[in-house]
């Protein structure tokens, strides 16, 4: 009985063993495209904080995560996306309408309109995702992280 129950427990902890070196979680090739926001509510050379929810895959597991950009509309076919952190050390930036900069907060980092570095410890512009527009709508892509100031 002892043995058998033994036979059990090696099963148990063998069976999701095999699985996973057997059956590995498959890489996603396809770029993943997340919709942000409606072109029509972007005001023109305003920067506007969309808030959005973008899939992350971890192995098997899927999550949902709610986050944010910002966005500037140049045109009706063109957009700059700006991801929500500094790139000194992370902070959530904001806009500054009187004095039409972004400002981060923890450390007085400034930026322009476009994500670039005005005045602060910030060592280069800010990371932008990739963007693209259909229908519309405002597509976001993954984050490209900005080149270091020469």
């Amino acid at each position: 009985m002892i043995y058998g129950l033994w036979g059990l427990i090696g099963a148990a902890l063998a069976l999701p063993a095999s699985i996973y070196l057997l059956f590995p979680p498959r890489l996603r090739k396809r770029e993943e495209w997340t919709e942000a926001a409606d072109m029509g509510k972007l005001t023109a050379k305003t920067p506007t904080e969309v808030v959005f929810r973008q899939n992350r895959v971890d192995g098997w597991k899927i999550t949902s995560e709610r986050t944010t950009a910002w966005a500037i509309k140049i045109s009706d076919t063109e957009v700059i996306a700006l991801a929500p952190q500094c790139t000194h050390l992370g902070c959530a930036y904001h806009w500054d309408d009187g004095k039409r900069q972004f400002l981060c907060p923890c450390h007085t980092s400034t930026f322009s309109p476009d994500g670039k570095v005005l005045s602060g410890p910030a060592p280069r512009p800010l990371d932008r995702y990739e963007v693209k527009v259909e229908n519309g709508k405002l597509l976001l892509g993954k984050v490209v992280e900005s080149e270091n100031a020469a």
